[in-house]
Formats: structure tokens, C-alpha cells, sequence
């Protein structure tokens, strides 16, 4: 399984017609016959007019073999993207191998935290190790939805992601998390494997699978 994570930045002030394009062409054209979309969020914190959005293809080659379809598709090449590169700033883009099933929550309503980590070089396998191995003690606090090993463009990065009703829960949720003695002893062992650490805070939009 191969998850893609895009990341779009707009020009100032482009977001909203963004998101009306998505919701009202992009969405309806491409549906899940190119990848299947997992999520679409507009990120609160931190750097400003982006949208994240996370696609599944069983791999490299069926993630090629449908973006080459995608361009054979002429409402989208001829009405979606003349509409949508006016808007659009610059693109990211991330390959993800999932660690565990994605789980999307029971629940609507929620914000999202993704959170990524850079890894020493050759220490992203262990860090991963210790992390599912503790997930049974963090998951007692909150659900994941699912936990990453990066391909590209960062090959020592590793990211996880989490719901919350809202944000007074996500800091109540992680200071708890934090008290717990067996949280500590992860964090001992597991911390010298880490560079760098990014966290942004997602909101649905409302034609996103996730909510």
C-alpha cells in the first residue's frame, strides 16, 4: 500500500476559490477512480492558504498508471486544472508506506494532527519499532489513524496522525499522555532517534472522507 500526502499552497486571498473548485469540479471528476482520497484539510496553524489531501494506490505502478489516465480526462486537463494553476503558489508532495492500517474515526467533527518527524540517518526503523510498541499505552488517550515510514522526498522521516473533537481536547489529551511513566520511558528511549519534529493542525473541509 502506497499513501500519497499533497500539500498545496495558494496565494494569498485564493484559498476559498479553491475550495469551491474542489468541492464543485475537481472532486466530482476525479472521485476515487485515480487514488482513492483518505482525507482533505486545510491546515489552521503555522504557514497559512494550504490544503492537505491523501491519496491510497496499491503502489508505485498503479499510482502511475492512474495519473496517466487522470490526464487523458478532459474535464479535468480542460476545466479543472486551467482553473486551478492561477491559484495554486507552489506543491508538495510525500510518499508514505503505512506502518498500520488507516483508521478513520467513528466520528464527525474532529480536527486532525499530523504530526512528522525527521530521524537520524538509519534510525527511522527503530524509532518506528518503539512507537507501535508503545502505541498500546498512547491509544488508551486518543485513537490513531495511522502511523507512516516516509519514501520521498525525506527518506528518514516518519509521521503519525490523530483525531480530536477539538483542540481544548488535544491538549488536555497529550499533557495526560505526557504524566504517564510508560510514555516517559518511550520518550527516553526512543527521542535520540530524532532530528526534527513538525506538527500542523488540519480541519476537514466538508468533502473530505474524513470529517
Amino acid at each position: 500500500m502506497l499513501h500519497e500526502l499533497r500539500t498545496y499552497t495558494f496565494h494569498p486571498g485564493k484559498l476559498p476559490a479553491y475550495l469551491k473548485l474542489s468541492e464543485e469540479v475537481g472532486r466530482p471528476i476525479r472521485g476515487n477512480d485515480y487514488g482513492v482520497n483518505r482525507g482533505y484539510w486545510t491546515s489552521e496553524f503555522g504557514r497559512l492558504n494550504q490544503i492537505w489531501h491523501l491519496w491510497e494506490y496499491e503502489n508505485y505502478e498503479h499510482r502511475a498508471h492512474l495519473r496517466a489516465e487522470l490526464q487523458k480526462n478532459k474535464g479535468w486537463t480542460g476545466n479543472y486544472l486551467p482553473a486551478l494553476l492561477p491559484l495554486l503558489q507552489t506543491q508538495e508532495i510525500r510518499f508514505f508506506n503505512p506502518q498500520v492500517p488507516l483508521k478513520a474515526p467513528k466520528t464527525e467533527g474532529n480536527i486532525y494532527e499530523l504530526r512528522m518527524y525527521r530521524c537520524r540517518a538509519g534510525q527511522s526503523k527503530t524509532w518506528l519499532e518503539h512507537f507501535k510498541n508503545i502505541m498500546p499505552v498512547r491509544e488508551t488517550y486518543s485513537e490513531n489513524v495511522c502511523i507512516w515510514g516516509a519514501e520521498a522526498p525525506q527518506p528518514h522521516e516518519v509521521a503519525h496522525m490523530w483525531s480530536y473533537p477539538d483542540v481544548n481536547t488535544r491538549m488536555t489529551t497529550r499533557a495526560a499522555v505526557a504524566q504517564d511513566p510508560k510514555w516517559q520511558a518511550f520518550l527516553g528511549t526512543a527521542g535520540d532517534c530524532l532530528e526534527d519534529m513538525q506538527s500542523v493542525l488540519l480541519v476537514p473541509t466538508n468533502y473530505s472522507p474524513m470529517k
